[in-house]
């Protein structure tokens, strides 16, 4: 969809951009509010949400839900909001239960943006409304989260009307427990969830971490001791009740238990000490340590080291906002950034994409008419002129290539100027002081 801009009275743009500046925040005016929706409040008491501009600004929040890029985690991008049309960003990803989820956006020093609104929500299986999670704007543009279930969440990004600039965004998963073996990481694992027990009569609920006798298992959440007995497959064993999480911490095989029933106990603190009692005692040492929530949930997701942070980007930050073409007669736009990934659009070599967002080996871009898609870095060039050519007749330089798109300027005949892409009847043109719209090819 293409994001149209018509005129509107600057005046009015002018004092709705200051109610909302960077010194207020509209969360603080509708406490039960998310910043995103407390400023699509104030664009529809401004009167503003019954423009073509105001339309388009509500409309891409949607779309970045319903029609978002797919990602891995983790994930990092260099990305650019065009001043001159309304965009959303939406990133879907999949995270598993237990997961804290960081996300981060910086602006760029310089940037035009002053308030930007970033929103994280779950998708429902059966396609109803995302449920929102998470939400900042500019105020403080990092928070974290935990995942409740495995699904699919979205991430949107979109900043306020009429401003621009660049951002880095990441999205890393962390640990949302400590992990419960002082000195150890999750590389001492040795067994996982559902591995088979008792020649398959039973899956294991939980994970073993291997670890000496005697090696302090600690608190993982703050909490409570609910239980501490010995059992025949157990062995002697703690719970913890998490009251951060809502869950309960199983602890056992353990040598001997340091803690009672109803002892307070935070990140940590000793419960026990590693050992293999109950049907471990054929094994080496370790801890079996589980997570229940209405039953019992892999735990490996909930202690996990956090992802490294993903390479930097390799393109150059000026690339940012550049319009580029592919290099060879045809270029796919993937929904996620790999090779095998679905097509979402295709282009032509004449075809202009705006560079909306750089990862690692590849760019986020924008056709003209405003589908979106990752291409690989190789496998485009900079918009270098098609070629130089004299306009034949007076023509309208506008800002989309649509009829009904404002007009930039009027371009007397004869006027010079350089060809940068063809799409949907219109010229990408650019005049010799450097600015650039579009033309119809056979002007009206």
């Amino acid at each position: 969809m293409l994001h149209r801009l018509r005129a509107l009275p600057a005046v009015l743009f002018v004092l709705f951009l200051t109610a909302c500046s960077q010194s207020q925040t509209l969360q603080g005016i509708f406490q039960q509010s998310t910043p995103h929706e407390a400023y699509a409040r104030k664009l529809k008491q401004a009167g503003l949400a019954e423009t073509a501009l105001g339309r388009d600004w509500l409309r891409a929040a949607d779309q970045a839900l319903r029609d978002s890029l797919v990602v891995k985690l983790p994930f990092q991008e260099a990305g650019f909001f065009p001043a001159d049309r309304a965009v959303a960003t939406g990133l879907r990803y999949q995270v598993r239960q237990g997961e804290a989820i960081h996300i981060s956006l910086t602006l760029a020093p310089g940037t035009q943006a002053p308030k930007v609104f970033v929103d994280a929500f779950e998708l429902n299986p059966d396609r109803s409304a995302p449920r929102p999670l998470a939400s900042a704007d500019t105020a403080d543009l990092s928070f974290r989260y935990v995942a409740e279930a495995d699904r699919q969440h979205v991430l949107r990004v979109q900043p306020e009307l009429l401003r621009g600039g660049r951002y880095t965004l990441r999205i890393r998963r962390e640990p949302s427990l400590s992990f419960p073996v002082k000195g150890k990481s999750d590389v001492a694992v040795g067994s996982f969830w559902g591995v088979d027990r008792d020649g398959g009569a039973r899956r294991h609920e939980g994970i073993d971490i291997f670890a000496q006798r005697g090696t302090p298992a600690v608190a993982a959440a703050n909490g409570y001791i609910t239980r501490v007995q010995e059992t025949p497959r157990g062995g002697r064993v703690v719970w913890l009740a998490d009251t951060d999480h809502g869950q309960h911490l199983y602890y056992a095989h353990l040598d001997k238990q340091l803690v009672q029933a109803g002892q307070q106990v935070k990140p940590g603190d000793t419960l026990g000490l590693v050992g293999n009692t109950g049907n471990a005692k054929t094994t080496p040492p370790h801890l079996h340590f589980g997570v229940y929530r209405n039953g019992a949930v892999d735990p490996f997701p909930f202690v996990r080291r956090a992802d490294a942070l993903t390479p930097a980007p390799k393109v150059l930050p000026a690339r940012l906002g550049q319009w580029v073409r592919a290099r060879e007669a045809r270029l796919s736009l993937r929904r996620t950034p790999a090779t095998t990934a679905t097509t979402t659009a295709a282009a032509t070599r004449a075809t202009p994409l705006l560079v909306l967002g750089a990862s690692a080996e590849w760019l986020r871009v924008q056709l003209p008419a405003g589908r979106t898609g990752f291409v690989p870095t190789k496998a485009v060039l900079t918009a270098a002129p098609l070629r130089r050519e004299n306009l034949a007749a007076v023509a309208e330089l506008r800002s989309f290539p649509l009829p009904e798109a404002p007009t930039i300027a009027s371009l007397p005949a004869q006027t010079a100027v350089a060809v940068l892409g063809e799409f949907g009847g219109y010229r990408l043109v650019r005049q010799a002081d450097g600015r650039t719209g579009w033309v119809a090819i056979r002007p009206a």
